[in-house]
């Protein structure tokens, strides 16, 4: 253990709403989230990953995918459109029921879920200890969903229990109405009807209609799965919390299809496995998870659970898994007149297969990681910001520091820094302090810290040290690589 930096490390606690003001402001200076097209004065709830940021998605969506494909021998992977046939999006009920109850405020012009309203309105009741009132408001909230008119519903609930905005306490509120999600755009040269063609607001669909493409190319059986990431679009009334709701987002799902009577085991197991991998492999904090379990049933689910994560404004979804029933195919064979059906070639059995679906934010995701990493304490007196991430996660993997940038010492770091950067994202840094050096790698997250110095150019070892306990060891530079990869198993 090398004497050069002692490792007394203390601890400080922050509230949670500083955490949330802190992460917003890191992740800009230091490259891994900025405003959209911010020269013009951004784009609400757009945001582009930089350099840093493009490299950590990365690598959560590698890990997502390596645990489904890499890891079931009866999953595959598939990239499908971003752009469909605008009849699957009638066939899956997007066209006619993927509407959001909106209510305008008269005075402001600002723009506010009805059912988001009356929900915090409730929590609100809870808090102020007011529990009898709030079953009275929520028992009556959970009528208007079956109303003959649930828009008038809602909106006589709002006025009754005079439910101001929560940002301006505003509450001239028009009617309630319902706002479709979904981004409509038109393909081709003329602008009518027939042209018309909507963002996917989500990626299921296109699993559900590559279903026997896929199970015919790849000769799979079910039970079998069909992965997927990509790009989906909404065109939410409601944005905000930075980048936990955005327009533009990116889904990991997985559809698993089951032969019908089976999917409530196959819904545990998928259940167990998932919850577990965001403590094995991304190293996310197990008391900041939690269970939900929807009693309020989807029309097409049959059983429903959410993972949930204790984010600085909230614990929030940041999973879903749902046991779909044979919703989405049979509706497909409807509206297409294809044939969905499996055939078992042991059996002779016919059957539309059962679906349990796992599908996870990859934005939500990164910011739960982003929060639940963020982290200060002193060192020795000197404060520091640090993000505690999973080495499998983090953006850099390791920083090359020569104690010297001329000479010997810094032509030995760069050939160093180059022999690592063949296997893994390592940054190299010379300039400043080595104290300041190290600040720099703890705030964006880097595990180790090699440095160069005189002892190296003698024995051919290298200083190592360890971001969270700030201790370091020699080692030989020849077994860097090893140690790497050791680490990021």
């Amino acid at each position: 253990m090398s004497n050069s930096e002692e490792t007394r490390v203390q601890n400080v606690n922050l509230p949670p709403d500083k955490v949330m003001h802190k992460l917003v402001s890191l992740a800009k200076r230091r490259g891994f989230i900025f405003p959209s097209s911010e020269i013009y004065g951004g784009l609400s709830s757009c945001f582009d990953y930089g350099p840093l940021g493009s490299e950590m998605k990365k690598n959560i969506k590698d890990l997502w995918w390596n645990s489904m494909t890499r890891s079931h021998a009866n999953i595959v992977g598939i990239d499908a459109s971003i752009m469909m046939n605008p009849t699957v999006w009638e066939a899956s009920g997007h066209v006619a029921s993927f509407n959001d109850p909106m209510i305008d405020d008269r005075t402001t012009k600002r723009r506010y879920r009805a059912d988001h309203l009356i929900e915090n309105h409730i929590e609100k009741l809870r808090k102020e200890g007011k529990s009898e009132r709030a079953e009275q408001v929520q028992t009556v909230y959970e009528a208007a969903s079956g109303a003959p008119d649930p828009n008038r519903a809602l909106y006589e609930l709002i006025v009754a229990e005079a439910i101001k905005a929560p940002d301006t306490g505003s509450g001239d509120w028009t009617e309630v109405r319902q706002f479709n999600l979904m981004f409509q755009c038109n393909m081709g040269a003329v602008a009518d009807t027939s042209g018309i063609v909507y963002l996917r607001p989500e990626t299921a669909q296109g699993i559900f209609v590559n279903f026997h493409n896929v199970r015919e190319s790849s000769r799979m059986k079910v039970p079998f799965g069909i992965a997927q990431i990509g790009k989906a679009f909404r065109n939410e009334i409601v944005k905000g919390n930075f980048i936990f709701r955005m327009v533009e987002f990116e889904q990991m799902e997985m559809q698993y299809f089951v032969k019908p009577g089976t999917q409530i085991e196959a819904f545990e197991a998928w259940r167990e496995e998932r919850f577990n991998w965001y403590i094995s492999e991304l190293g996310i904090t197990p008391g900041k998870l939690h269970w939900y379990k929807h009693d309020k049933l989807a029309h097409y689910a049959d059983l429903a659970y959410d993972i949930k994560f204790e984010f600085p404004f909230g614990i929030e979804e940041i999973e879903g898994i749902h046991s779909r029933t044979d919703f989405d195919l049979s509706q497909h064979q409807q509206y297409s007149g294809k044939n969905m059906e499996y055939i078992d070639q042991t059996t002779g059995e016919r059957y539309l297969p059962y679906v349990v679906e796992t599908s996870s934010g990859c934005d939500r995701l990164f910011l739960a990681l982003l929060s639940d990493a963020y982290n200060e304490d002193v060192v020795d007196g000197e404060p520091r910001v640090m993000l505690k991430l999973s080495p499998k996660v983090a953006p850099v993997k390791a920083a090359v520091l020569p104690l010297m940038k001329k000479g010997d010492m810094g032509e030995k770091a760069e050939r160093f820094r180059s022999d690592l950067s063949a296997a893994f994202m390592v940054q190299y840094d010379d300039a400043a302090s080595i104290g300041k050096r190290y600040r720099r790698q703890d705030e964006i997250g880097t595990p180790f810290c090699f440095t160069v110095d005189h002892q190296s150019l003698e024995d051919q070892t290298v200083t190592v040290r360890y971001r969270d306990s700030a201790e370091q060891e020699r080692i030989p530079m020849e077994r860097a690589r090893m140690f790497l990869a050791e680490k990021l198993v």
